[in-house]
C-alpha cells in the first residue's frame, strides 16, 4: 500500500539521534538546527527523556482520563512552576492543531459567541476550526471554510477594535512570533492594545504558544515579553520533546463542566513521562539561560554575513532573510554539509529552531558552512 503522497520529501533517513545531532541509514551525522518543527526541545535521545519513557512504559503506558493519573497532576504543577502562568488550569491534549481546536471551543463555550479573529501569515493547525484561522488558503478544505473567521494583518489595531465592537467575536488567536508564516512580530502596544479590547468586548485572547513556548523565544512563553495575561494558552510541539503531548493553559475564570471537553489518549502515562523530563531537564540545565546566551551568539555572528538581509524573531525561534529564495540554499546544507535547517511561507526566510541545549561551537559550524555556500 502507498503512502498518501503529501509531503514533499528530503533524500535522507533519519535513524537514530544524540543531543544536536541525527544519524542516517549510511551512518552520516547530521547537525539538526530545525528539530522537526521546533519539536526537538532538549535534544535527541536526552538520557533524561529516555530514561523517563521507559521506565514509565515498563510500568504503565496508557489508560484512559476514566481514571486517576498522578502525572497529569504532577506535569500540571510543574508547568505552573517553571511558566509563572499561576492559578491556570491544565487540559491534555496530542497535538498543537488539538490544543488551538480546544482553545477555540473554549473560548466559544465562554463567550457564547462564534466569530473568531486572526492574523495574515498565521498559522494554527489543520483541524477544523484551527485551520480555517489559518492564513492559507491552500489547506483550508469547504468545511472548514464554514468557520466564521477574519483574517487581519499584524499591527492593525482599528481593525481589531472595528472587528471586536460588532459583538459577535468570541476570540483573538495570536502567535506572539509567527512560526510557519516567517517570524514576524506586532509591536508591544498592538500586541497589549487587543489585549485590552478583548477585555472590553467580551472576547477571549487565545496565546498561540505551540511553537514559542517552553523557553524557545527566551522566556518560558513568547506572550511574556508584554504586558498581557492571555485568557487561554495553548501549547504542543517542544513539550514533549518528540513524544505526542499538547495542552491548554486555561485562566481560572474559565468555568470546567464535565463533557465539556475530552480526549482518549490526551494526558496519557507516556505523554505525560515525556513532558515531565523534559521540565525537570529545563530548569536543570538552565536551558532558557543557555537560549539567551546563544541566541544573542547567533545574532551577532550573522550580523557580519553581509548577504543576511534581515535577522528575526528571538531566543532560538530565529529566522534569517536573503534577497533570495533559499530552498536551493537549505538542499546545500543539507547534502554537502549536512545540516538541518527549516523554511517558510516567506521562502526567502532560512528558520532556525535548535534543541535548547545547543552549543557555540555548533552554531560556529553552521556559519561556517553558511559563508562557504553564499
Amino acid at each position: 500500500m502507498p503512502l498518501f503522497d503529501v509531503y514533499p520529501l528530503y533524500n535522507v533517513t533519519p535513524v537514530s539521534g544524540k543531543g544536536a545531532y541525527v544519524y542516517d541509514d549510511n551512518g552520516t551525522e547530521y547537525l539538526d538546527l530545525y528539530g522537526g518543527h521546533a519539536v526537538i526541545s532538549i535534544g535527541h535521545a536526552h538520557p533524561n527523556y529516555t530514561k523517563a519513557i521507559t521506565e514509565q512504559v515498563n510500568k504503565l503506558g496508557f489508560y484512559s482520563n476514566a481514571i486517576k493519573n498522578p502525572l497529569q497532576v504532577e506535569l500540571a504543577n510543574k508547568t505552573e512552576a517553571l511558566s509563572g502562568c499561576e492559578g491556570y488550569n491544565l487540559f491534555l491534549c496530542n497535538s498543537g492543531a488539538e490544543a488551538n481546536e480546544n482553545a477555540l471551543k473554549l473560548a466559544s463555550f465562554k463567550t457564547g459567541k462564534e466569530r473568531v479573529v486572526a492574523f495574515k501569515n498565521g498559522f494554527h493547525g489543520r483541524t477544523s476550526a484551527a485551520v480555517a484561522a489559518t492564513d492559507n488558503k491552500n489547506i483550508i478544505a469547504p468545511i472548514n471554510a464554514q468557520q466564521k473567521v477574519t483574517i487581519l494583518e499584524l499591527n492593525d489595531i482599528l481593525g481589531v477594535k472595528a472587528e471586536l465592537e460588532k459583538g459577535d467575536v468570541c476570540a483573538v488567536i495570536i502567535e506572539f512570533i509567527q512560526g510557519v508564516g516567517g517570524l514576524d512580530q506586532a509591536t508591544a502596544d498592538f500586541y497589549e492594545q487587543v489585549f485590552a479590547l478583548c477585555k472590553a468586548n467580551n472576547t477571549m485572547f487565545i496565546a498561540d504558544e505551540v511553537q514559542s513556548g517552553y523557553g524557545r523565544s527566551g522566556k518560558f512563553f513568547a506572550f511574556q515579553y508584554y504586558n498581557v495575561t492571555p485568557d487561554i494558552i495553548s501549547i504542543a510541539k517542544g513539550m514533549g520533546n518528540g513524544f505526542p503531548i499538547g495542552g491548554v493553559l486555561i485562566h481560572p475564570d474559565i468555568e470546567a463542566k464535565y463533557g465539556m471537553l475530552g480526549t482518549t489518549f490526551g494526558g496519557n502515562h507516556l505523554a505525560c513521562a515525556a513532558g515531565l523530563s523534559v521540565l525537570n531537564t529545563i530548569e536543570e540545565e538552565a536551558l532558557i539561560t543557555n537560549v539567551n546566551e546563544i541566541s544573542e551568539y547567533f545574532i551577532s555572528e550573522a550580523k557580519a554575513i553581509p548577504q543576511i538581509k534581515n535577522i528575526k524573531g528571538r531566543g532560538l525561534m530565529l529566522g534569517l532573510e536573503f534577497d533570495f529564495e533559499v530552498g536551493e540554499l537549505r538542499k546545500k546544507l543539507i547534502y554537502e554539509y549536512h545540516i538541518f535547517t527549516g523554511g517558510a511561507s516567506n521562502k526567502k526566510l532560512l528558520r532556525i529552531l535548535p534543541p535548547l541545549n545547543i552549543t557555540k561551537a555548533q552554531i560556529d559550524v553552521f556559519f561556517k558552512a553558511l559563508k562557504e555556500v553564499l
